[in-house]
């Protein structure tokens, strides 16, 4: 494992990070199974796991929390996010300073720990001021009750008006955005978010690396029952058409060339951005992070850059 800094921050994070959207709480619930994916991933370097209170309501914190607890705490990157409503009550969703305040408290408890490493606000909340955002997540900051604040899925412009409001008054400005960014899922990340963020310091953890399983060729023979895309209407929409299938299958020599999978070369291409401070990636079973994992250190040349994108984008 290889590890870098979150943007500007001292804070040091693998390469690659184990998260638990649409896995634990939803297709994995036992908690036996949650230990050995979280060992599997720590005992392979990995030091980062991001975690969200929506994923399956709660029951995700607290999956990969009760195998958290048994590391040490000290050598462990914790994230967690708000932002999506937890209950019908009216004030128990977005980024107001209640519930901002009201849920970290919450992921902390769920989650087995005094304080997370980085706190995301999980979207941006048009509802609520921009200083009343910054203000409630640097008292987080100040409370102890989370080391940095970030934000996820935010436009540029949003994420550069925090960090200027932040700047103008002396406050904990976002350390780090968490965009969806993968090879075929990159025009957003690539044309709104990176110019920015490389240069104001704000790191990226960037998620669905592998969109949602198509990018390490489970696809190639044509769309299965039961996966994730293929069950998601949204998302087979926009990636699981047959322009994409082919591109994966001719991404297959290229990683072949390179001795590694289609998965590893996907993680790979995106770390080749010095403004990616970790991908994060999910696991049903133990042997997937640690084939994951492999990605870290990897580096691609312009050679093996250039073939990528003429499959990416023919001309």
């Amino acid at each position: 494992m290889e590890y870098r800094n979150l943007g500007r921050s001292g804070l040091k994070v693998s390469e690659v990070a184990l998260g638990g959207w649409v896995t634990y709480g939803h297709s994995v619930h036992d908690e036996t199974m949650v230990r050995d994916i979280v060992k599997a991933a720590y005992d392979e370097g990995v030091n980062f796991f991001d975690q969200a209170d929506i994923y399956a309501k709660g029951k995700s914190e607290e999956l990969m929390g009760a195998a958290l607890r048994e590391l040490p705490r000290h050598t462990l990157v914790l994230s967690s996010k708000v932002y999506w409503p937890m209950s019908d009550d009216v004030n128990d969703q977005g980024l107001s300073r209640k519930h901002i305040l009201e849920s970290i408290d919450g992921s902390l408890k769920r989650l087995g720990t005094d304080y997370l490493d980085i706190y995301f606000a999980h979207r941006y909340d048009e509802n609520v001021p921009m200083d009343e955002i910054v203000m409630a997540f640097d008292q987080v900051v100040r409370s102890g009750k989370a080391l940095y604040w970030g934000t996820s899925m935010w436009p540029a412009a949003r994420i550069a008006e925090a960090v200027e409001f932040a700047k103008a008054h002396g406050l904990h400005g976002p350390a780090t955005e968490q965009p969806e960014y993968s090879m075929i899922n990159r025009d957003r990340v690539e044309k709104d978010i990176l110019p920015y963020t490389e240069r104001a310091g704000v790191g990226l953890v960037v998620w669905s690396p592998l969109a949602m399983g198509l990018l390490t060729g489970k696809y190639d023979d044509g769309k299965p029952d039961g996966a994730r895309l293929s069950d998601n209407e949204t998302w087979a929409k926009n990636f699981l058409t047959d322009e994409n299938i082919q591109k994966v299958r001719d991404l297959k020599p290229v990683a072949d060339d390179l001795g590694i999978t289609r998965a590893q070369l996907a993680v790979a291409w995106l770390l080749r951005h010095k403004g990616v401070s970790s991908v994060i990636t999910g696991a049903t079973k133990p042997g997937q992070i640690t084939d994951t994992v492999r990605a870290a250190g990897v580096r691609l040349d312009a050679a093996v850059v250039q073939r990528i994108e003429e499959i990416l984008n023919p001309v």
